[in-house]
Order: structure tokens, then sequence, then C-alpha cells
């Protein structure tokens, strides 16, 4: 059976830290590539960052770039995405995304909330 679970969420203050992790298994995690997203109420799903399979490259959104880090454990089947300085416009939905050539699998989503 496959499955990603999102973990990590919740609240933090501005300016604060969170890591979230995204644990795989049921599938070749090391043949995947990782994307994260995160979603607002009544917006579309915003690719925040993404990582290869290998974990040799990495890309991320304007917006998170210098404060968000991506990386992965292929021999422990998860990726991680480290948040820091974290703003109130960073509250969302946060999904990892587990990628390959016309499949996919979605995790459920952690909640984030950026409030002081």
């Amino acid at each position: 059976q496959v499955r990603l679970v999102e973990s990590g969420g919740g609240l933090v203050q501005p300016g604060g830290s969170l890591r979230l992790s995204c644990a795989a298994s049921g599938f070749t995690f090391s043949s995947y590539s990782i994307r994260w997203y995160r979603q607002t109420p009544g917006k579309e799903r915003e690719l925040v960052a993404d990582i290869t399979s290998d974990g040799g490259s990495t890309n991320y959104a304007d917006s998170v770039k210098g404060r968000f880090t991506i990386s992965r454990d292929n021999a422990g089947n998860t990726s991680y995405l480290q948040m820091n300085r974290l703003k109130p416009e960073d509250t969302a939905v946060y999904y990892c995304y587990a990628n390959r050539v016309r499949m996919g699998y979605w995790g459920q989503g952690t909640q984030v909330t950026v409030s002081s």
C-alpha cells in the first residue's frame, strides 16, 4: 500500500522555524523526485520546493528561497522541508508529492500556521 505521510506542522511565531517530514512507504522512494506544495483556502496549490530522486538538485519558489531547505534521506524513505524565518504568509497546508513520469503520489498534508 502506497503511503506518504507528512508531519511536523503546527503553530509558530513569525521568525520561527519548523521542519516538515514526509515519510514514504509502499513504493521505491529513491526512484521518485519529491515536491513540496502548499495551499491556502481559495488559492491554487503552489509549488514550494523540489528535489531530484538522488538529491543532487533542488529548486525553490522565489517566495521561500534562502529561507527553506528541501532534503531527502533515501535510506530512510523520508523527505524534509526545513523552514526558517517563517512569515505569516507562509501559513498554509503543506503537501509532499512523489513524482515520476506520468505518475505520482500525494500525502494528506500538514497545517502550518505562522502567527503571533
